[in-house]
């Protein structure tokens, strides 16, 4: 099991960096993998290719980009970089912009890291440690936060969104004595929802985690899995989901794939994915 800790050393972390525009802002988190040893120059050329082609869809929360591309042979072991920018930029997102903190993965395959990227979904959803992360004085206190050694990292993710705590968990307990039941009975017994990103191991990776946080609040985690895809992959596995979510900007470069696509905004809310997730099976 890989951890936050393992991929991000302190001094793959930056704070205060002065960055032009998102794509110097990209650059400065590429630098700092090339100086970790974990990619080449080439792979932070093809992360900003990544946003050019694809759009921002990188931009997976108010105020935070996921930089990444696919595996490739730039990659030379799988790690990430930490920058929080002097000030923040703009990166073409409908929402979510402007970005200061920008998070950079390299990874040489798309499962060894699974748990690192929940683990930082957990973290960046709880109101209380982005605080503390945006405040930090030093690398080594980012890095203290992250990996629990502050004692405020709000690993456990039990708590929710602030100002509704248990919100997801109090109404879903209604709803899951009958309904997943019923949806299960209209189709498969175990019910598949995709997240999609455009390397299916980054931004995919967060919402899955993300949605199911609120399963589990449900107690549907039995009827539903999520599985976290591409946008190729995810064309010739629609036909086996009942829904798929994922950002505006890859939305609409899957199209009509047969199955409900729904638009997820901030990756790391999980008030956004109970709303989501009540929208698609209408309870």
């Amino acid at each position: 099991m890989v951890s936050v800790s393992d991929l991000l050393p302190v001094e793959a972390i930056r704070l205060d960096v002065a960055a032009e525009d998102w794509r110097a802002a990209i650059g400065a988190a590429g630098e700092l993998l090339v100086a970790t040893g974990s990619s080449t120059d080439a792979y932070t050329a093809e992360m900003i290719r990544t946003v050019v082609d694809s759009g921002p869809y990188i931009v997976v929360a108010p105020g935070f980009a996921f930089a990444h591309a696919r595996p490739s042979p730039a990659v030379l072991r799988t790690g990430m970089a930490w920058v929080r920018l002097a000030r923040p930029v703009e990166f073409g997102h409908e929402t979510n912009d402007p970005v200061g903190l920008v998070v950079a993965l390299a990874a040489e395959d798309a499962s060894a890291h699974t748990e690192a990227m929940a683990s930082l979904a957990r973290l960046l959803a709880d109101p209380e440690t982005t605080e503390a992360l945006r405040v930090a004085p030093t690398p080594g206190a980012v890095r203290a936060i992250l990996v629990g050694e502050s004692g405020e990292s709000g690993e456990s993710g039990e708590s929710g969104e602030s100002g509704e705590p248990g919100a997801a968990s109090e109404a879903g307990a209604g709803a899951a004595a009958s309904a997943p039941v019923a949806a299960a009975a209209a189709g498969p017994a175990v019910h598949k929802i995709l997240t999609v990103c455009g390397n299916g191991l980054g931004t995919s990776l967060f919402l899955k985690n993300t949605l199911e946080q609120v399963l589990d609040r449900w107690g549907w985690s039995r009827y539903v899995t999520v599985e976290a895809t591409d946008t190729i992959s995810a064309k010739g596995k629609a036909s086996e989901a009942v829904a798929i979510l994922t950002s505006r900007e890859i939305a609409k470069t899957l199209g009509d794939v047969g199955v409900p696509v729904r638009v997820v905004d901030d990756f790391t809310s999980t008030t956004e994915a109970d709303r989501v997730l009540r929208d698609t099976y209408d309870v």
